[in-house]
């Protein structure tokens, strides 16, 4: 069973990655009916929930049905981050994960997120601030390193187990690849070898098949895996991993109505918690992956994007439906 503090995950968890305007309520929720063990809110600046930045604050939602769920945090400012995690305490989430592995330059230059992986001893300070502010269990999400010549994640787990982190997800890539080149899993798995390591670490990057996740399960011995772009637009993504897990088979794809289906409540719930206008616009990145691979999709996309009311996005997906069931369904037979 793997346990974070308190927090029981399962025998081998699937976590949903915080990601920057997607991982937000509408979205958590389509994953979570899909299988999904544990998921962090989109990463919350300590600086904006001290200024009381209405971007930030809103962010902080969570409700019942997503549990177990994380807040993640980021900032540069031991005083703001000891500050923010008790804010982010008060609204009584399961854990707090601190962001040191956005690669985004307006996040770095601010020495936050991975921008602290050129000054380790500060990001154990940062740590530490924020584990002495609050009860709740603290998390890290970090990179190997700034650069090639310093990968030096092996002594920051140490580091950080240390002075009292009690979980870490690992990304296998360095700020400067950003998301190019493939992820390196080598150093996640020898983290998880060091015997003074006794926190669960969860690996992140590439996981893009259940085959690819049950291998490196095996190969690099993690306690579970942190799926992030895997799952945009495809939450189905949790549930096939782990029936592959359990029979060694591979799900068949969701049906033209079952992607239409849960599109629908994404958009749904998208307009209801962000307002329709706000929440049509930021749905806009999931149809492409919704739609994807289905002969006959390129119209109704362009359609989606330029749809200006939730009613139109409603209607245009309800002619999808029939339509590219029946294109894929004779495409199928032919």
């Amino acid at each position: 069973m793997v346990k974070i503090g308190n927090i029981e995950l399962g025998e081998f968890p699937l976590l949903l990655a915080p990601m920057e305007d997607v991982s937000d309520p509408p979205f958590r929720a389509v994953c979570k009916e899909q299988g999904v063990d544990f998921m962090y809110t989109e990463f919350i600046s300590s600086e904006g929930l001290i200024r009381d930045a209405i971007k930030s604050r809103q962010k902080l939602d969570i409700f019942d049905y997503e549990r177990p769920i994380g807040i993640q945090i980021f900032g540069g400012d031991e005083e703001a981050m000891a500050l923010s995690a008790k804010i982010v305490a008060a609204t009584n989430p399961d854990l707090i994960d601190i962001n040191f592995g956005c690669p985004v330059k307006k996040v770095v230059c601010k020495g936050a997120g991975a921008g602290i992986l050129k000054d380790i001893p500060k990001m154990i300070q940062l740590t530490k601030a924020v584990v002495d502010s609050t009860d709740l269990p603290v998390t890290v999400k970090t990179r190997l390193g700034w650069d090639d010549s310093s990968k030096n994640i092996e002594e920051v787990a140490e580091r950080l187990q240390d002075v009292g982190i009690k979980a870490l997800s690992i990304h296998g890539r360095t700020r400067m690849q950003m998301y190019k080149g493939d992820a390196d899993w080598t150093l996640i798995g020898k983290v998880k070898d060091n015997q003074r390591i006794q926190i669960p670490i969860f690996g992140n990057g590439d996981i893009d098949t259940p085959q690819k996740a049950l291998e490196y399960k095996n190969r690099y011995g993690v306690d579970g895996i942190m799926i992030g772009r895997a799952a945009i637009g495809y939450p189905w993504f949790f549930k096939e991993v782990k029936h592959y897990f359990a029979t060694g088979e591979i799900l068949p794809p969701p049906t033209v109505s079952d992607r239409i289906e849960v599109c629908r409540r994404h958009v749904i719930r998208s307009a209801e918690w962000k307002g329709e206008k706000l929440g049509i616009l930021e749905m806009r990145r999931h149809y492409a992956t919704y739609l994807k691979g289905l002969r006959g999709a390129k119209e109704f996309r362009a359609k989606l994007v330029n749809a200006p009311s939730l009613a139109e996005v409603l209607s245009i997906l309800n002619d999808a439906e029939i339509n590219l069931s029946a294109q894929n369904e004779l495409l199928a037979h032919s």
